[in-house]
């Protein structure tokens, strides 16, 4: 027979008087968190009371009810309209929404209590941001939600901000798919289409780090702390329509500038605009540029100018100063230091008379007309003037060059004693020439060329006519394989020997060095690394390495041995068989080139028989044994040892385990499977499993660990063993 379903009676609800309510010593709540009662208060003086009080009869020792109620559920509520009464805001008797619960019910208070403080359910973030955005939209300012919810105006501004991530991010955080930090990391670029980019690269990476995606949002944008950006100013950038990115959550330096491309036409146009005041000193030449590479001023002769002096009233300010600081220092000389005032005015004096002091320099008028003016950015944005430079086709000409003819036509053609062939340009002869990248700035590309004078080839013309070259070259060296070998040996010692030097070789061949980003500390003193730096070492003290002529006569004249063995040298340097961590976005190694590195790495070990043990490879405790777990450990002993000596170890601890481990195995051979040749363990399989076949059923000669044999007679260590 089916079960009737039970009918639920809900307790009533009443309005009670305030002071006819207590709060009850059953409320489980006794540590204070959330919004503070006083906010809560402020609260319900605004949009009143959201929710009842949950309260029971007070019963007499009869068992009567007194006429009051009190309080297990909704503590906070009644203490926040206790806190409006005291302030008059409240009547004592005004009426208070209230649930009743009958005196005789089976429900305890503490249950009360308990359940309506866990059966609640936290609102999700991204609902709150939602519910700001709605706010917002229906008239409410920033500072108005603000305040009516007791936070900053700048938290609802990042609410805001995290509620206009795009829609599929914020369906991916509300399935929990991304942390709130990742959430966050997305507000610095409002470009939704760039935010589902980047999530798709980076949800399955593993560095899906917020700093990760912040990288990545802003990797085409340039730091307001650039130095380019100083000194344009990004309120000139925003002026000029350029966009900038902010970041609400974490400090940003003042954001990213989101169009490079502007700001650098920005910094380029107040360059120029600098170098125009500077053009009215009357330089030859002033070269604009962002950055100046490292040497630009080699070769060129720097002006000795005279320091400008001071005027008199320069001079009497100067003295003014000079005498008010040495007055406050000898004033407060015998105190340990200076007042907090005192100390600040001694600076203020300090770069008062640095600025009188840095004069100007004067240089002769007639060296000025032959020099120029490098104009730049410093490290911190900054301009940076760097005045006085002569040229060497600028230098003044001797008076012997000119032997024939008038000497305005004898400079005309361009003769002088150094040969050099500099004209004046159109643009030099009417005053200052301000150019970047050695271009001048504001030429009209449409003058008339000089037809008589010899310019060099086309570029495009060089380029075709070097294709022939080089083809013919290739045929060349196709049939001539003792002249390849030199070609190709003059291009691997090279880069094996001078590492630093610049590029440049007539064959796309080379070595790259491989360098192991992860290595043990006794990598560099093991045997194997003393004979390669013997070899390079050796090899290094007869190459004539100064010049490529000498290398190549010397290369030459090596006999046929002696160039295979250099060649052989130079290559092995190139040889990787490093396990990498795969990377399947591009950057490193994808899976498969890591399996075929590994397959071919074993292919050159066999072709060379390499044996690891007799490179000198030992497992020791820091080189293997103490770096994996104990299971390895044992494996290592097993296969080396046998099982009754690996049973031996297996109660020992980690570290008592890996040091008897490494005493067993000295001398064994025993190799970790990346350092075994895959030809070599198949045969070694075989080999383990006849012999365990042979001696099936025969006692196991186990060699005891060290704390077992210690301090034991030799005959009472055989019965052990044998035991």
């Amino acid at each position: 027979m089916a079960k009737a379903a039970q009918n639920i009676t809900l307790s009533p609800s009443r309005d009670i008087p305030f002071n006819k309510l207590v709060l009850s010593q059953s409320n489980v709540r006794r540590i204070k968190a959330g919004v503070s009662v006083e906010e809560l208060a402020e609260d319900i003086a605004r949009r009143g009371l959201l929710q009842s009080l949950n309260v029971r009869p007070v019963l007499d020792a009869d068992g009567v009810e007194t006429g009051t109620f009190e309080i297990p559920a909704g503590g906070r509520r009644f203490q926040a309209l206790s806190l409006l009464v005291k302030q008059k805001r409240l009547a004592k008797t005004a009426p208070i929404p209230c649930i009743v619960r009958d005196a005789a019910s089976e429900i305890l208070a503490e249950d009360d209590s308990l359940a309506e403080n866990m059966q609640r359910v936290a609102l999700h973030p991204l609902d709150q941001f939602r519910a700001f955005v709605a706010l917002r939209e229906k008239g409410q300012s920033e500072e108005a939600i603000a305040a009516a919810f007791f936070v900053t105006p700048q938290i609802v501004k990042q609410r805001l901000k995290l509620a206009s991530v795009a829609p599929a991010l914020l369906e991916v955080y509300a399935e929990d798919g991304m942390t709130l930090e990742q959430l966050m990391a997305f507000t610095v670029n409002p470009d939704h289409a760039r935010q589902e980019q980047v999530w798709d690269a980076v949800k399955n990476s593993w560095n899906k780090e917020p700093y990760a995606i912040r990288r990545m949002l802003t990797e085409t944008s340039v730091r307001a702390s650039d130095r380019r950006a100083v000194f344009v100013g990004v309120d000139t950038y925003e002026a000029a329509g350029g966009a900038l990115l902010r970041d609400l959550f974490q400090g940003d330096d003042g954001g990213w500038l989101e169009d490079p491309a502007l700001l650098d036409q920005l910094v380029s146009e107040k360059l120029q605009a600098e170098a125009e005041v500077l053009a009215s000193e009357g330089w030859k030449w002033i070269e604009v540029a962002t950055d100046l590479p490292y040497g630009y001023s080699h070769g060129l002769r720097r002006l000795a100018g005279d320091t400008a002096p001071m005027t008199d009233e320069e001079s009497a300010a100067h003295a003014t100063l000079l005498a008010e600081y040495r007055a406050l220092e000898e004033e407060y000389s015998g105190q340990d230091e200076y007042p907090e005032e005192i100390d600040a005015r001694l600076g203020q004096l300090e770069m008062a008379m640095e600025a009188l002091e840095q004069r100007p320099v004067i240089y002769d008028p007639a060296e000025v007309a032959r020099a120029g003016v490098f104009v730049t950015l410093d490290r911190d944005g900054n301009l940076s003037v760097d005045r006085g430079y002569v040229r060497p086709e600028d230098e003044p000409r001797e008076e012997t060059a000119v032997q024939d003819g008038d000497g305005a036509d004898a400079m005309g053609q361009g003769g002088d004693a150094c040969g050099s062939s500099w004209k004046p340009s159109a643009t030099s002869a009417g005053g200052t020439v301000i150019s970047s990248g050695g271009q001048p700035i504001g030429t009209d590309a449409s003058e008339e060329e000089d037809d008589e004078a010899l310019k060099p080839l086309p570029e495009r013309l060089v380029m075709e006519l070097t294709a022939h070259r080089t083809l013919a070259l290739r045929e060349a060296i196709g049939r001539s394989p003792d002249v390849a070998l030199t070609l190709l040996l003059l291009k691997l010692v090279t880069d094996t020997f001078r590492t630093s030097s610049a590029s440049g070789s007539c064959l796309e061949a080379s070595v790259r060095h491989v360098y192991m980003s992860a290595q043990a500390p006794d990598l560099k003193d093991s045997v194997v690394a003393k004979l390669v730096d013997e070899r390079h070492a050796a090899w290094e003290a007869d190459l004539p390495l100064g010049d490529d002529t000498a290398l190549w006569d010397y290369l030459t004249l090596l006999d046929q041995g002696s160039r295979l063995a250099l060649l052989a040298h130079c290559l092995s340097f190139g040889v990787n068989a490093l396990h990498e961590k795969v990377n399947p976005y591009g950057a490193g190694i994808s899976a498969s080139g890591l399996t075929r590195r590994m397959a071919h790495a074993d292919l050159v070990a066999r072709a060379v028989d390499l044996d690891m043990v007799e490179a000198g490879w030992e497992p020791t405790v820091d080189s293997y044994l103490n770096r994996v777990p104990k299971a390895r450990i044992l494996e290592a002993v097993r296969e080396a040892k046998g099982e009754g000596t690996a049973q031996l170890l297996d109660h020992l601890k980690k570290g008592e385990m890996a040091t008897e481990a490494e005493r067993l195995l000295k001398g064994s051979g025993w190799l970790p499977e990346v350092l075994r040749r895959a030809d070599l363990a198949v045969d070694d399989g075989e080999e383990i499993a006849e012999g365990q076949e042979e001696h099936a059923g025969q006692p196991e000669d186990v060699d005891l660990p060290a704390f077992l044999t210690a301090d034991l007679p030799e005959t009472a260590a055989s019965m052990l063993a044998a035991e």
